[in-house]
C-alpha cells in the first residue's frame, strides 16, 4: 500500500482537462477529478472511481482489458443533471484513480493486485463508495475478497446482475469470468444464501449450475419472473432480505444481462436480455440502498461495440447507480 495510488496503481492514459471555473452544463468528464499526485486529499470525496483492465481470464476472446478507458472516454457524452430525477451529481465529488496494474501474462498476479487494490481503498478511504470499471467478471471475486480482507468481521452479500450464474467450476476453469461467484462460495468469502442473482434468462445456463445454486442455496430470479413482479420490486426484495442477513451489500453488473441490440459488445452478447431501461432503473434501486458500498462493471469488450451502444449503457448505468446514491 505504499505510495498510494500512485506508483501503487497506474494514472489513466489520458486525463481530462476540467474548467473549473463552469457552473452550469457540466459534464461528466468535466466533473470526475483525477488523482494527479499521490496524495489527494480523500476526506474531500464520496466516490472513487478504479479501472481494472484485465480481460486474459475471460473464458471467451475479450478486449474488456479496454472497457475502462473506453468509458472514460464516453464521460464527454454525458450531463450531471438527470432530468427525470431532478438531481444533479455535483453534489458528489468524484475522483478516478487509474487502473490496477496488470501484468502481461501472469493473470493469477492480476488479479492479487486487483485485490490488493480494494484493500488499499478500504484503507486509505472507506468513507467512499468505490466504483470499479471491469475488465471481465473475474475481477469480483478478487474485489469481494480485498474488501473481506479490511473487514474480516463483515459478513458480505452478493448483488448480481446477470444472464449468467457465473457458477462454473474451478477445477475446469480455475479464477475465469465464468466462476467469480463460485469461487466467492467456495472461498468461504461469501456464503451462498447471501447471493441473489437477477437477470437469468434463456439457454444460457446448464442445469448443472442451477443444481449448485439450490444445493448452496443461492437466490436467483430469471429475467421473466423479475419483468412480472417488475424490476424494482424484484431488486427491492432481494435488498431487503439481503439487508436482514449482511453487513455490506457488493452490486456486481455483468453487461451481459443486456439484450444483444442493447448490449452487443458483451462477448456472450445473446437475445431476450434485459433492457437499457430496466438496467437503469435497477440499478438506481439499488444505489438507494444504505448497505450497497461497492459496485463493478463488467464484460464489455469495447472493439465489439457498435456506435459505442454497449459502452454508453455502461456509463448510464454508472451514473443511474449514483443517482440512487445521491437519493440515500
Amino acid at each position: 500500500m505504499k505510495n498510494y495510488p500512485y506508483p501503487m496503481l497506474q494514472k489513466p492514459n489520458f486525463i481530462w482537462t476540467r474548467d473549473t471555473n463552469r457552473t452550469s452544463d457540466i459534464k461528466v468528464h468535466e466533473w470526475i477529478e483525477t488523482a494527479v499526485d499521490s496524495a489527494p486529499d480523500f476526506s474531500q470525496y464520496d466516490v472513487t472511481i478504479l479501472g481494472a483492465p484485465l480481460s486474459k481470464s475471460s473464458i471467451s476472446t475479450s478486449a474488456a482489458s479496454e472497457n475502462p478507458d473506453a468509458m472514460r472516454d464516453a464521460w464527454k457524452y454525458f450531463g450531471t443533471y438527470n432530468l427525470d430525477e431532478d438531481i444533479d451529481l455535483t453534489q458528489l465529488k468524484a475522483i478516478d484513480l487509474g487502473n490496477v496494474r496488470q501484468h502481461v501474462t501472469d493473470i493469477a498476479y492480476s488479479q492479487q493486485k486487483i485485490r490488493e487494490a480494494m484493500a488499499a481503498m478500504r484503507s486509505h478511504h472507506p468513507h467512499t463508495l468505490p466504483i470499479t470499471m471491469g475488465g471481465d467478471h473475474s475481477i469480483t471475486a478478487e474485489l469481494v475478497k480485498g474488501w473481506k480482507e479490511v473487514h474480516p468481521d463483515e459478513t458480505i452479500g452478493i448483488l448480481q446482475l446477470d444472464t449468467h450464474f457465473d457458477l462454473r467450476s474451478l477445477d475446469d476453469l480455475g479464477p475465469a469470468n465464468g466462476t467469480p461467484i463460485r469461487n466467492l462460495i467456495e472461498s468461504g468469502t461469501v456464503e451462498g444464501k447471501h447471493v441473489h442473482n437477477i437477470g437469468l434468462q434463456g439457454f444460457f445456463n446448464a442445469r448443472e449450475l442451477k443444481d449448485y445454486a439450490d444445493a448452496v442455496g443461492l437466490h436467483y430470479t430469471t429475467l421473466k419472473q423479475a419483468r412480472k413482479k417488475g424490476i424494482a420490486v424484484t431488486i427491492q426484495e432481494a435488498l431487503d432480505q439481503l439487508n436482514k442477513q449482511v453487513d455490506t451489500i457488493y452490486l456486481t453488473v455483468d453487461m451481459d444481462v443486456l439484450d444483444i441490440i442493447h448490449g452487443p459488445a458483451t462477448p456472450a452478447a445473446a437475445p431476450g436480455g434485459m433492457y437499457s431501461a430496466e438496467l437503469f432503473e435497477a440499478v438506481q434501486t439499488a444505489g438507494e440502498f444504505p448497505k450497497v458500498k461497492a459496485v463493478d462493471i463488467v464484460c464489455l469488450d469495447p472493439r465489439k461495440d457498435i456506435g459505442q451502444i454497449t459502452v454508453k449503457n455502461a456509463v448510464y448505468t454508472m451514473l443511474s447507480f449514483l443517482i440512487g446514491f445521491c437519493k440515500r
